[in-house]
């Protein structure tokens, strides 16, 4: 257990595929990326990009998206508690990640507050796309971070070969009792295929860290289902679902105070504010209920000079009732629908490249106590082109979109913003197995509802927001160069990047003390800068063997000074996988999150800490049906662990020591 006193620190992680025991890894060029609208391999790609899919995936899911990605380069977590965790890509989260099902936006409230939870659930995503860096190019709505894109299976693409097939999996852990189960049925005949899916998850309340006690409210239990449908042809399909979403989770650290407003932008708060006593009355608690449909088709040869057509349309009717003291405090609703249509054309004069158009449309209502945004009307349009050319060992690519959005806010005046972004790229394979890639962008984000007409107390996060209806676009320009080794039994991947973004947006803190442990703040816009590395090592030591080492940096402030909030400090990790049989196999992660010293001037410093995880799991088959058992740990180490990204980390420790076991089916 030397490995477990090592200063790189510890936590585990389990991507056991029944091929990890093979003389060579997997290739890089083989994986596809589908959010890049040229379906790009992942090594051709001008700008960095992670996919979780298969076995890794299954072993890797946790209950919400963040959790599920933290492990990746770049990517950590949010943790707002255990049912809520956004991503947060290389410093940047909230609007400035999109989190899309299978090119649509998710259409839930989670861009709005940390508390609320992303309407994904990863138990039934097939495939999790990341890419990293702005992403305004091809899904706009001021992706200038990066997008996560969950492919699913709701709908069918392919009629099963036997007429069915399907998947059940139970699963079970130790720090929250927690119990879940998936199942999901496809069949079809002829031209038709069906798919009906769903989750049951129910988790008590976590353990913390080196104590007998656990954290209050954390409990965690949801459920949702799918049915969907499709016709599939020679030349493609067309498909349609429903799903239904039902979730009910802890609020932590909501703390109301009494807040007044005593003219435009003068508040003052106490400490005695929603008249309820959580000693009595438990922690106040989320009530989320989406419904959601989906429209997906594709069509090859569509029209003259077109190669393939491909349409996304997701429509959501969400709402959710925090809920204090046995009553309901704010109620938010959202109803929205997104629209997307690309289409491939032939190559001209040696470019080939996609033509698309995008359209939301976002109807938000919030009401209560915690109404801190108006009722507002979003619709925000775009149009995008994407070119790519090929010659010898080089790949270019350029691209440009135009958004256009308008806001319509009750009781205050509307505001209209437009932006123009454009991307040049180019990827050069300088040896059969290296690439070295370089992008240049100029990406622009239209500022948000929240970020224009906020006015009131927001439990969340503790503060009293004050929005500014004169905000301007926000302009990022970024630098990324990447080098590759993308087969062999010595792979890496390396990053490093410059993002300078004039006119961020962000809440600055006025200095003034409020009272009720409430901090008075307003969106402004100054100019910033982020600038980090990121990057995995992988060595292929024997036929059974492999070795990699990782680790991330991102460092984010304004140019006139000052530090941005919630940075999560760097990392540095190494993960050995052992292939025992070609059915049995194990891992063991262990990690170092550096301390952050570099932080804003109301936030503090947060601990370094050490991470450290191990599994097993075995394959095999009885009859037609494959199955995988596994057991795997997180946080051996017991260690007590703050995510400085997260709004809660001086209240509340991640989870502690962890045994998850599974069983999985597919027939």
């Amino acid at each position: 257990m030397q490995l477990a006193r090592h200063p790189l620190a510890l936590a585990i992680a389990l991507t056991f595929a029944p091929g990890a025991w093979a003389a060579q890894p997997v290739e890089l060029q083989s994986t596809v990326i589908s959010a890049s609208a040229l379906a790009s391999q992942r090594h051709e790609m001008t700008a960095p990009a992670e996919v979780l899919e298969g076995d890794a995936l299954v072993l890797r899911r946790e209950s919400t998206i963040g959790e599920t990605l933290d492990s990746l380069p770049g990517v950590r977590s949010s943790s707002f508690g255990a049912g809520v965790s956004r991503p947060v890509i290389r410093g940047l989260d909230g609007a400035r990640v999109k989190v899309l099902s299978d090119g649509v936006d998710v259409l839930d409230a989670s861009t709005i507050s940390p508390d609320h939870a992303v309407g994904i659930e990863p138990l039934l995503s097939e495939r999790i796309e990341v890419l990293k860096g702005p992403a305004t190019l091809l899904y706009g709505g001021g992706a200038i971070g990066g997008v996560v894109n969950v492919i699913d299976r709701k709908i069918p693409t392919y009629v099963p070969a036997d007429g069915y097939e399907g998947e059940l999996e139970l699963r079970a852990n130790s720090v929250a009792n927690q119990g879940e189960g998936v199942f999901g049925l496809t069949a079809g005949s002829g031209p038709f295929a069906v798919r009906v899916e769903g989750v049951k998850r129910q988790a008590d309340p976590y353990e913390i860290p080196g104590s007998p006690d656990k954290q209050d409210g954390s409990y965690n239990d949801n459920d949702s289902y799918t049915l969907g449908g499709s016709f599939i042809g020679e030349r493609g399909y067309i498909g349609l679902a429903f799903g239904e979403q039902n979730r009910r989770y802890g609020l932590l650290g909501h703390e109301h105070a009494d807040c007044h407003e005593h003219d435009p932008g003068d508040w003052d708060c106490d400490d005695h504010g929603g008249g309820h006593d959580e000693e009595e009355e438990g922690t106040p608690y989320i009530d989320m209920h989406q419904k959601r449909w989906d429209l997906r088709g594709e069509l090859s040869d569509p029209l003259p000079g077109f190669e393939r057509a491909r349409l996304r349309v997701g429509h959501s009717d969400y709402q959710h009732r925090e809920i204090e003291g046995g009553e309901v405090g704010t109620r938010f609703e959202n109803k929205a629908t997104d629209a997307r249509l690309e289409l491939t054309h032939q190559p001209l004069a040696g470019w080939r490249g996609v033509v698309g158009a995008q359209t939301l449309h976002r109807d938000f209502a919030a009401l209560g106590e915690e109404a801190y945004v108006p009722p507002t009307l979003t619709r925000n349009h775009g149009v995008f082109l994407l070119e790519e050319y090929r010659a010898d060992d080089w790949r270019y690519e350029i691209g440009l979109r135009r958004e256009w959005q308008d806001i319509s806010a009750e009781g205050a005046r509307d505001t209209r913003h437009s932006g123009t972004s454009v991307s040049a790229g180019t990827v050069w394979t300088f040896a059969p197995e290296y690439s070295l890639g370089l992008s240049l962008s100029r990406s622009q984000r239209l500022p948000s509802a929240e970020e224009l007409y906020a006015n009131g107390p927001h439990a969340a996060t503790r503060t009293v927001e004050l929005g500014n209806p004169e905000l301007d676009e926000e302009t990022s320009h970024n630098l990324e160069v990447s080098l590759r080794k993308f087969a062999g039994r010595v792979g890496f991947d390396l990053s490093l990047f410059r993002n300078q973004v004039d006119d961020f947006i962000h809440a600055a803190d006025t200095g003034e003390d409020i009272g009720g442990g409430y901090r008075l703040i307003e969106y402004r816009q100054d100019d910033a800068v982020l600038y980090g590395l990121e990057g995995e090592l992988r060595l292929q030591a024997s036929d059974s063997t492999s070795v990699a080492l990782f680790g991330d940096h991102v460092r984010a402030k304004l140019r006139d000074g000052g530090d941005l909030p919630r940075i999560p400090a760097g990392r540095l990790g190494v993960r050995l996988q052992q292939a025992f049989t070609p059915a049995l196999s194990g891992q063991v992660e262990a990690y170092r999150v550096l301390r952050q010293k570099d932080h804003a001037d109301y936030e503090s410093e947060t601990a370094g800490y050490n991470m450290l995880g191990a599994g097993v799991a075995y394959t095999g088959a009885i009859a037609r049906t494959d199955y995988q058992l596994y057991l795997k740990a997180n946080n051996l180490l017991d260690e007590k662990a703050r995510e400085h990204s997260s709004f809660l980390k001086d209240d509340v420790l991640l989870p502690g020591r962890n045994f998850t076991a599974g069983v999985r089916l597919s027939f």
